[in-house]
């Protein structure tokens, strides 16, 4: 509606703002004709008036948001009073300095800002720092995927040249992480989760923790490639199809299409060799079972593993990487034992330094996949995050020739060349957005600054 039309119209309808340091309320008021109430302020800066480059920017909106909203009230509020670095304090201590610094950061972002910082410019810092974030994010993705690479093939040299089981490892990697507790006690948080948040952690870090068991158990009954690659693909799918079921988050076109095509080159890994399906030997019944077993185990620790991820994507707003790690690591030692006595695997100790090396190898590792994979889910959609992580298999396999000589069949380097287009188009995708569609956004927002409607 332009104004002459508005104008025109012998009722003028106005839109009331009260701002509160901790709530916003707009009241709808009619006048015929209207008249400004007394210390009441109806009027804002238009673009090409005097003062408008001196209105706040995205950086001070943005700092008065994190300042006054109700996330830093219940961010505050959830900190443990059983603290061991003492935060309190030291929070205490720095308020007078952050008032004083805050004064003069006052005068001195208006004097950065001056007469020619105009909305295009903001528009610029906001989206280089919204661009930073999001390559910082794909950057510990891909390190992630790279330290799950490493992962398969530490595992397999311990199991073949050390006869160290692969539930031991993940027992071991266990009662080592528990030193991550650390982490939330130094922000001054319960290590075991927010109040009203416990529960849905708890059941997070077992779904976690019986993911590892199923996935490091599969490794006993089938080939540690198969299992692997069998465990990211049922992740994959099912973490897409239940994020859409219990957070109604849906994938874009371009990013289904990424997936399946990265899905379709897990399936010719999987795909049996030569030597496998022109056997005519008879089967037998115990080694048919056993592998359909193991089957069935790298499939379940792929359902488990959806669900852990979107569990972490529906509280990651009250709960840190720290305590996820934390979580995961406390439920794993109780459940790498029962998966041990379960099965009755064999329980040997490393008995030389390179074996306590290789076990401390896989633990950094460990380490290192968790808290990238982690902290994507604050941004990414699980599944997204499940995807990026299929770059393993290209990994271990570039790994398993240069280190243990194993030659990769034709569709194990066909499936993987395909893993890593997905990827890689998939990063771009995300990283490289087009031109037209930044023009366009902004064409938008200056639309809505110009119109007369406020």
């Amino acid at each position: 509606m332009c104004r002459q039309t508005r104008r025109a119209h012998g009722k003028i309808s106005k839109k009331r703002v009260k701002i509160h340091p901790h709530t916003v309320t707009a009241k709808y008021a009619t006048h015929t004709p209207y008249s400004p109430q007394p210390g009441v302020h109806t009027h804002f800066p238009q673009p090409g008036d005097d003062g408008y480059d001196d209105a706040p920017s995205f950086e001070d909106f943005g700092s008065f948001l994190e300042e006054t909203s109700d996330r830093k009230q219940l961010k505050e509020s959830r900190r443990w009073p059983l603290t061991l670095f003492g935060p309190r304090d030291r929070d205490k201590d720095n308020k007078p300095q952050a008032a004083r610094g805050g004064d003069g950061s006052e005068g001195g972002g208006k004097a950065a800002k001056g007469p020619g910082r105009g909305v295009g410019e903001q528009l610029a810092s906001f989206g280089e720092a919204s661009v930073s974030a999001s390559r910082l994010t794909w950057v510990g993705l891909l390190v992630a995927a790279l330290a799950h690479g490493c992962l398969i093939v530490l595992t397999r040299l311990a199991s073949e040249r050390y006869s160290l089981g692969p539930l031991f490892l993940l027992l071991a990697r266990s009662v080592v992480q528990l030193l991550s507790v650390a982490a939330p006690l130094y922000r001054g948080e319960n290590p075991f989760g927010p109040e009203g948040y416990r529960l849905r952690l708890l059941c997070y870090g077992i779904a976690y923790s019986l993911s590892l068991c199923c996935a490091y158990a599969s490794l006993t009954f089938i080939s540690p490639g198969n299992a692997t690659t069998a465990w990211r693909l049922a992740t994959t799918c099912l973490s897409a199809t239940l994020a859409f079921l219990l957070l109604e988050e849906r994938l874009g076109l371009a990013d289904g299409i990424t997936l399946a095509a990265g899905l379709c080159g897990l399936g010719l890994v999987l795909l049996p060799t030569a030597d496998e399906s022109n056997s005519d030997s008879p089967t037998d019944p115990v080694v048919f079972w056993k592998g359909a077993f193991g089957w069935s185990l790298a499939a379940l620790a792929g359902l488990w593993m959806a669900l852990a991820l979107v569990g972490y994507r529906s509280m990651k707003e009250r709960v840190g990487v720290g305590t996820a790690l934390f979580t995961v690591s406390w439920t794993g030692c109780l459940l790498a034992p029962a998966s041990l006595a379960l099965l009755q695997e064999g329980w040997t100790w490393p008995v030389s330094a390179p074996a306590w090396g290789l076990v401390l190898g896989l633990v950094a590792c460990s380490v290192a996949a968790f808290l990238g994979m982690t902290h994507a889910l604050t941004r990414l959609h699980p599944a997204l995050v499940s995807a990026s992580q299929s770059l393993e298999i290209p990994v271990a396999m570039l790994l398993h020739l240069a280190v243990l000589l194993l030659t990769p069949t034709a569709p194990e380097v066909v499936g993987n060349v395909m893993v890593i287009l997905s990827v890689g188009w998939l990063v771009a995708m995300k990283l490289l957005p087009s031109r037209g569609g930044g023009r366009c956004q902004r064409e938008e927002y200056e639309e809505i600054l110009d119109s007369p409607i406020k």
